[in-house]
């Protein structure tokens, strides 16, 4: 990615990332050196896979590998979860059936799933999961605004890297409907190995039954997998996994959630390579 593409202040771009966001925050984020900052979280080994770094994700060249998708990320969001965003992600803190001490958000974006898990839970260890080295570096200033103690990690959410029953809550939102289902499964497999015995999985995302007749819709946030995510059922997937209790709840007008148990006797199913 040249570094043309990178400048938050490129003559076409600058106009609209303003009205989005606003010119306050804007220019707040035009004093951040995106690449140095970037070098706090990023692993320098990773190899980004092509589903990941080929997309122009919401139109954005380069995706979320550019600091542009990290800026108008929130924004976006909120205009795709009718009718209030923060009412939806709160269906998922109150889907959480125990007290969990060590949470997992995979997948976590800027971190506004992550922020309300610890404030939720302010005892609890959280960390959160990222592909996109920008993303972090908005986490982390949205963590240290509101004084929250939370762990950032860059990685992949189908292979996280951590040991096997590492957690007792894991939770995904917003990011199947952005991965092939191929790699959505290995996202769910992943969250049951990475569950302790009786630890629960909740996946907040786009309602599949309602999507599968949207497909204006997907076409106007330039969604590139998300016809493929409606196609199939979250359900399944975690029960194909061995998830049990699976359950899922419809929120606000085009949203899911649904949650699930890994079982005490049986373990999760063995994750099977696929190519990216």
């Amino acid at each position: 990615m040249s570094s043309r593409n990178n400048r938050i202040g490129e003559v076409l771009l600058k106009p609209i990332i303003s009205v989005l966001i606003g010119q306050d925050q804007l220019q707040f984020y035009e004093t951040i050196n995106w690449q140095k900052q970037s070098e706090r979280f990023r692993q320098t080994n990773l190899i980004y896979p092509d589903y990941y770094s080929q997309p122009n994700f919401h139109g954005i060249e380069g995706g979320y590998l550019n600091p542009i998708a990290a800026i108008t990320y929130d924004t976006v969001t909120a205009y795709a979860s009718p009718p209030n965003e923060t009412r939806i992600r709160e269906q998922l803190i109150t889907t959480i059936e125990n007290q969990p001490s060590r949470i997992l958000d995979l997948g976590c974006g800027t971190g506004s799933t992550t922020l309300m898990l610890k404030q939720a839970f302010p005892e609890a260890v959280v960390i959160g999961l990222d592909l996109s080295p920008y993303m972090l570096i908005v986490a982390d200033y949205k963590a240290e605004q509101a004084g929250l103690d939370i762990q950032w990690q860059h990685g992949l959410a189908e292979a996280a890297g951590f040991d096997d029953a590492s957690f007792d809550l894991v939770t995904v939102s917003m990011v199947l409907h952005e991965t092939p289902p191929q790699i959505s499964q290995l996202i769910v497999q992943e969250c049951c190995r990475l569950l302790e015995p009786g630890g629960q999985l909740i996946i907040l995302d786009g309602n599949q039954r309602k999507l599968r007749y949207a497909h204006w819709l997907i076409e106007l946030f330039r969604e590139p997998y998300s016809k493929d995510y409606a196609a199939h059922s979250v359900e399944d997937w975690m029960i194909a996994a061995f998830f049990k209790q699976v359950r899922t709840d419809y929120v606000g007008w085009i949203n899911q959630v649904t949650s699930g148990i890994k079982p005490i006797k049986k373990g999760c199913v063995k994750m099977v390579k696929v190519k990216s």
